[in-house]
């Protein structure tokens, strides 16, 4: 059900649906509620091209839990690193694909915390999404490129969303009796994934990714003028809206 309302209500799709839909209402004499369809539909993908939306809407999310350096993050018994990927991990949301940009990724801030010795473990969540090789056990393959010891990594190998993320990562700190961890996962990501971890018996510090929805240092940006990866990169905040959403009506946060 969330992945068809995830689909219907990306600008994209929802404004072609809305303007066809609008189309055979003015073809069946039905003009006014047409022509209102297909205004909504086009202002729909509008809003969503605009630069300044996803800086608003998406700014909300990512400083909910603000950016902290390594060293103002107080140690804990385990790292946990949630599977995903925002804007490709590239370190500005608009930064153009094509430029080879730069990328900071979730492995690369549990490596950080590693290295700082915030903590002893790193636990991986993350089941296949396509294939069968893990989001986790790709991740841990990183972690081991960035010379985590491989003993020092657990897998959780089998959740799908977020909440089984939390339901399935608790499961393996109940039985390794951890209660502390530090929470790693983008910053759009961060406010849903603390609060379906704030539901166990576990103290939680969030280490989000630096904050990808900034204003790019780019001269001829321009916020109100509509750009093809502000409505590209929409998806993921409708996506994070969405789901919290869902996990409230469901009793999940």
């Amino acid at each position: 059900m969330k992945s068809y309302l995830i689909s219907l209500i990306i600008p994209l799709n929802l404004c072609v649906f809305l303007v066809i839909s609008g189309a055979v209402l003015i073809l069946l004499k039905r003009r006014k509620t047409g022509v209102f369809l297909c205004f909504g539909g086009l202002s729909w993908l509008l809003l969503w091209s605009l630069p300044i939306t996803s800086l608003i809407l998406g700014g909300i999310l990512e400083n909910r839990y603000p950016h902290r350096s390594i060293d103002s993050i107080p140690p804990a018994q385990a790292i946990v690193v949630l599977g995903g990927n925002t804007a490709n991990n590239r370190e500005n949301w608009f930064q153009e694909l094509s430029d080879n940009p730069s990328t900071h990724s979730r492995v690369d801030t549990a490596s950080e915390l590693y290295q700082a010795q915030k903590a002893p473990i790193i636990i991986v969540s993350g089941g296949a999404l396509a294939g069968e090789v893990s989001e986790a056990k790709g991740m841990a393959a990183k972690l081991a490129g960035k010379g985590v010891p491989k003993s020092a990594i657990m897998l959780e190998n089998n959740s799908k969303t977020t909440y089984e993320n939390a339901e399935f990562t608790a499961n393996e700190l109940i039985r390794n009796k951890i209660k502390s961890i530090i929470l790693v996962t983008s910053a759009l990501h961060t406010p849903r994934s603390m609060a379906v971890f704030d539901r166990y018996n576990l103290a939680v510090t969030p280490a989000p990714n630096p904050p990808q929805i900034t204003i790019p240092d780019d001269p001829d940006f321009l916020l109100l003028l509509p750009n093809a990866r502000a409505l590209h990169a929409s998806r993921s905040i409708i996506k994070e809206y969405l789901g919290l959403i869902v996990y409230w009506l469901r009793g999940w946060v």
